[in-house]
C-alpha cells in the first residue's frame, strides 16, 4: 500500500525511485494503468494559480516530488519523504527496464527536431529498446483524442510525454486511460537533455537543490524572473504553513 502524505493540501506519494520504478513494472505486469503526477516548488506554487492544474495532478494514481525543495520543506513541516524522485530520472530507470524486459514504449512530445536527436540518443544508449511509436509535442487541443488513440494502436505500455505544464498534465487527465498505456509518465524537459539541446546541472547541484539556478545561468532571460518568482512564493508558502501549523505560545500555556 503506497504512503501518502498531504503537503500545502497536496496528496503526496512517500516511496525511494527504486520503489516507484517498481510500483511501474508491476502496473506492466498486472495489466493496470497508472498516471504519475511530478510537482516541485514552481508547479507547487502554480497549481494554487490554476485551478485545472491542480485538479489534474491530484486526479494522478502516483504525485511524487521531483524537486528537493519540496523534501526540504516536508521536512520543515513535519512531512517524512524518503528523497526526491527526479522525472527525468525516472524515465531514464524505466528506460532500461524497458529494455530488458521488451516493455514497448512511446515518447510524445518536444520539436520534431529535438524528438529525432532524442531517438537517435536512446537508439545508441537503449539499442534493445523497443519504441513502438512518437510524435512531437506540437498539436491543437482537437487532435488530442486521434493521438491518444494512435499510442493505444501502437501497443505501448509506458508513455512518456516531454512537454511543459499544464499541457502534458491535462493531456494525461483527459486522455491518459484512453491511451492504453500502463504507466503514462510526463517528464517535461528531459526530451530536451537527453538531446543534448539542454544540459542537465552537475550531481552536486542537484543535491543542493540549484537545479533551477543552473538552468536560469543557461537561460537568464527567460528562466531568471520565473525562477525567482516561483521560488520567493514557494518559500512565502512554506513560512506560512509553518506559521499555521506551529501553536503559539499563549495556545501552548492555556494548558497549564
Amino acid at each position: 500500500m503506497t504512503r501518502r502524505h498531504t503537503l500545502f493540501g497536496v496528496r503526496l506519494d512517500a516511496l525511494t525511485m527504486e520503489e516507484t520504478v517498481q510500483r511501474c513494472l508491476e502496473a506492466v505486469r498486472r495489466g493496470e494503468q497508472i498516471e504519475i503526477g511530478m510537482v516541485n516548488a514552481a508547479k507547487l506554487v502554480n497549481m494554487r494559480r490554476d485551478p485545472r492544474l491542480a485538479e489534474a495532478v491530484a486526479g494522478c494514481d502516483l504525485v511524487l516530488a521531483d524537486g528537493q525543495a519540496v523534501v526540504w520543506a516536508g521536512r520543515v513541516l513535519g512531512v517524512r519523504l524518503p528523497e526526491r524522485v527526479a522525472g527525468i530520472d525516472l524515465f531514464m530507470r524505466l528506460l532500461a527496464a524497458a529494455e530488458v524486459a521488451d516493455i514497448p514504449v512511446y515518447l510524445l512530445g518536444a520539436r520534431q527536431e529535438v524528438l529525432e536527436m532524442m531517438l537517435r540518443q536512446i537508439s545508441e544508449r537503449f539499442p534493445e529498446l523497443r519504441v513502438a511509436g512518437s510524435r512531437n509535442g506540437y498539436f491543437a487541443d482537437g487532435d488530442q483524442e486521434a493521438i491518444a488513440d494512435a499510442v493505444a494502436d501502437s501497443g505501448a505500455q509506458l508513455l512518456f510525454l516531454g512537454m511543459t505544464s499544464p499541457k502534458k498534465e491535462i493531456f494525461t487527465a483527459g486522455y491518459g486511460k484512453r491511451t492504453g498505456a500502463h504507466v503514462v509518465h510526463g517528464v517535461g524537459g528531459s526530451f530536451d537533455i537527453l538531446a543534448g539541446i539542454t544540459k542537465r546541472a552537475p550531481l552536486l547541484w542537484q543535491r543542493m537543490g540549484l537545479e533551477w539556478f543552473y538552468r536560469t545561468l543557461q537561460e537568464p532571460r527567460r528562466l531568471g524572473k520565473r525562477y525567482l518568482t516561483t521560488n520567493a512564493a514557494f518559500l512565502a508558502m512554506t513560512v506560512r504553513e509553518l506559521i499555521h501549523r506551529t501553536p503559539s505560545a499563549g495556545s501552548a500555556n492555556r494548558s497549564h
